[in-house]
């Protein structure tokens, strides 16, 4: 999704040959020097502070991620469906990670199927906007139903078991603005219950990519933010699938790749994977 920035580039090893390969870095390498507790990047955070009151303004900076919303549900519904053996549709457990002002999670809360979702941010002013936003509706304003917490994925509490863990575990328009990708989605997938999914989308580093993001949403029609964007945290499906493959319990993969067509919103685009905005998710073996 055209969204957010950092000031530190990716840690991917990338098969690709996309432009400035990046490493994705791991807790367990031996290097000497301790990689850092938290994938929170403090920039970010003051970024987004910043943009708190005008999140749910379907027109300002925040509109491409209203409009995205519903690829959003209809890449898990395709998800959950391609597998024959995924729990009923029913009481589904959400975590929803750097949900922001609560665009997708209020979304989900509302589905008839959902149990309960639990959405995390570091950003302090954001979760406020979220919190006033969901006392508006009684639905999901309910104990239980939607939980707002101000704390990073490292300082979430792990599940004592992992039938404890969550169906769907989301983090939309997160990967490309964490210090370090690697380390940031091993804290994620113990939190993924098995046979669940972790659903993500984030943009691929090329230079379409770069045009795209940076000069023409940024600079030429100014719809979104300047300085959101970082070219060099973007980070590959290639790279994904990659790091995935390599690690045992995990399997079943999806993506979708989507563009943003002005006037028209965001389509699904066969193959934009490769190139722009898309969904990747990996499911969690059972």
């Amino acid at each position: 999704m055209l969204a957010r920035r950092a000031s530190q580039a990716p840690l991917f090893a990338s098969t690709s040959t996309s432009p400035s390969p990046i490493r994705f870095s791991s807790t367990t390498s031996s290097s000497a020097k301790e990689p850092p507790k938290s994938t929170v990047d403090p920039t970010e955070v003051s970024h987004f502070n910043a943009l708190a009151s005008s999140w749910w303004d379907p027109v300002g900076p925040s509109r491409l991620l209203h409009l995205m919303n519903p690829l959003r549900h209809t890449f898990i519904s395709r998800c959950r469906n391609a597998s024959p053996s995924a729990s009923p549709a029913s009481n589904l457990r959400y975590l929803d990670i750097g949900c922001g002002g609560g665009i997708f999670a209020e979304s989900a809360a509302r589905l008839a199927h959902t149990a309960s979702v639990t959405a995390i941010d570091p950003t302090p002013e954001v979760l406020k906007i979220a919190e006033v936003h969901k006392r508006r509706d009684p639905m999901i304003a309910a104990p239980g139903k939607l939980t707002y917490i101000n704390t990073s994925i490292e300082d979430l509490p792990q599940p004592k078991t992992p039938q404890e863990g969550y169906d769907i575990v989301s983090l939309f328009e997160v990967l490309e603005h964490v210090n370090a990708p690697g380390p940031f989605l091993e804290h994620i997938m113990p939190h993924v219950k098995p046979g669940g999914w972790l659903v993500l989308s984030t943009i691929s580093r090329t230079w379409t990519s770069w045009l795209v993001t940076n000069v023409m949403a940024e600079d030429v029609l100014g719809i979104v933010p300047k300085g959101t964007h970082d070219w060099a945290k973007y980070v590959n499906e290639s790279e994904l699938r990659d790091w995935f493959y390599g690690k045992p319990g995990w399997g079943e993969l999806k993506t979708m790749g989507v563009m943003y067509v002005p006037g028209l919103g965001w389509k699904e685009v066969t193959g934009s994977e490769g190139w722009g905005n898309y969904f990747f998710a990996v499911r969690r073996a059972e």
